[in-house]
C-alpha cells in the first residue's frame, strides 16, 4: 500500500496535498512529514481504513522507517539536481554549443575589425569570434558535468546526524542501488555522512558552475545583441531574426529581445548563487538549516538556463546572418589595418 500510494504521489495524482512553501525549518522536516502523512494516509485508504487515525499505516513509524528528515532532503536534493540537469539543463546547452559551432563555421572566410575596449583593433574572422562563444558555451559543459559527479553522492543512510541511527546495516547501499535503479543515474552512498548532512559544498560547487555558465552566456548574448544594434546608426554587422515587431511606437526596429531574456536569466543565475553560497556558510555543527532555499535556488537556476538557452539558440543563434556590407564598411575605415 505504501509503494502503491508513492507511486501516486510520483505520478502527480496527490499534488494538491502539498501546500507548504519553501520557506519554513531549515531542514525541510515539515516538507518530509507533509510526504509522509500524505503517502500515509493513501496507503490507510488503500487497505479501507479512515484517513487520519495513523492506522494501520502510520507516517513516522512505518513511511519513514530508518529515515530522517536530515538524510531523506539532501537526499532528494541531490535527485533532483541531477535528474533536472541530465535531462534538460546539459542537453539545452548542447543546442546552444552546435548552433554556435555551426555558426564559427558558416563565418570563418568573413574578416571583420576586432574590439578592444570597445575601440577598433586589428582584424579577425567573425567565424573565430563565434568559435569564442562556442568554446566558452562548451567549457561551461564540461564544468557542469565535472560537477555533476559530486552531486550522485547521497547522504541517504545518515539519519538524524550522521551516525545512521534507528536505520539497519547496509540500508545505505540498497535504497541508493534502488534509486540508481529507478533513475538510471549512477548514485553512490556518500562516504561520509556527516558532511552530507552538515553542509552542501557539492552543491555551492555545483551552482558555481551555474554561475560561470551564466558570467559567458552574459558575454556572449551582449555581444551578439551589440553587434545586431541598429538598424541604421548602430553596429549593425548581424542580422537577427525578427520574431516579433520591435516596437509598438517606432518604425524598423527589431529588438533583440531573446538576447536580452538571456541576460536577465544570467542576472538572476547569479543572484541565486550568491544565495545558495551564503545558505552555504550556515552549517552549524551537524546541520545545515538552509535546505529549502538552496533546493528552491539551484532548482530554479537549472530550469532557467536550460530554458533560456534553448531558445536562444532556436529563435536567435540559429537565424543569425552576417551583414557583410556593413561588415566590410567598418573594414574599410578603420586605421588599425595599417598595424
Amino acid at each position: 500500500a505504501i509503494i502503491r500510494a508513492s507511486d501516486e504521489v510520483i505520478k502527480g495524482k496527490l499534488d494538491e496535498n502539498f501546500p507548504l512553501k519553501v520557506w519554513q525549518t531549515g531542514s525541510g522536516t515539515q516538507t518530509n512529514m507533509n510526504v509522509n502523512e500524505v503517502i500515509a494516509n493513501r496507503a490507510i485508504e488503500i487497505l479501507g481504513g479512515k484517513k487520519g487515525t495513523k492506522k494501520p499505516v502510520h507516517p513516522n513509524d512505518h513511511v519513514n522507517k530508518s529515515q530522517s528528515t536530515n538524510d531523506v532532503f539532501p537526499t532528494a536534493m541531490h535527485i533532483s539536481i541531477a535528474i533536472e540537469t541530465i535531462n534538460k539543463l546539459l542537453p539545452s546547452l548542447k543546442i546552444l554549443e552546435k548552433e554556435l559551432k555551426k555558426k564559427s563555421l558558416e563565418f570563418k572566410n568573413i574578416i571583420k575589425i576586432g574590439r578592444t575596449h570597445l575601440q577598433d583593433a586589428t582584424p579577425l574572422s567573425l567565424g573565430q569570434e563565434f568559435s569564442g562563444y562556442h568554446t566558452q558555451v562548451k567549457k561551461s559543459i564540461e564544468r557542469i558535468e565535472y560537477a555533476l559527479k559530486e552531486i550522485y553522492f547521497l547522504a541517504q543512510g545518515g539519519t538524524a546526524v550522521g551516525t545512521g541511527i534507528n536505520s539497519k546495516k547496509n540500508f545505505d547501499k540498497k535504497i541508493v542501488k534502488e534509486i540508481s535503479k529507478f533513475t538510471r543515474l549512477p548514485f553512490k552512498p556518500a562516504a561520509n555522512k556527516f558532511a552530507e548532512l552538515a553542509a552542501h559544498d557539492s552543491i555551492v560547487n555545483f551552482s558555481g558552475t551555474l554561475n560561470t555558465c551564466a558570467v559567458a552566456l552574459m558575454k556572449v548574448s551582449n555581444d551578439i545583441r551589440f553587434l545586431g544594434s541598429g538598424p541604421r546608426a548602430g553596429y549593425g554587422e548581424l542580422l537577427l531574426p525578427e520574431n516579433e515587431p520591435g516596437s509598438s511606437i517606432m518604425p524598423g526596429k527589431v529588438n533583440p529581445t531573446q538576447c536580452e531574456a538571456v541576460t536577465m536569466v544570467c542576472v538572476k543565475v547569479i543572484g541565486n548563487h550568491n544565495g545558495i553560497t551564503l545558505a552555504g556558510t550556515h552549517g552549524h555543527f551537524e546541520l545545515n538549516v538552509f535546505k529549502p532555499m538552496i533546493a528552491h535556488n539551484i532548482l530554479q537556476s537549472i530550469d532557467l538556463i536550460a530554458d533560456s538557452t534553448k531558445n536562444f539558440a532556436i529563435y536567435c543563434v540559429k537565424g543569425i546572418k552576417a551583414n557583410k556590407k556593413k561588415i566590410q564598411e567598418h573594414l574599410d575605415n578603420s586605421l588599425m589595418l595599417v598595424t
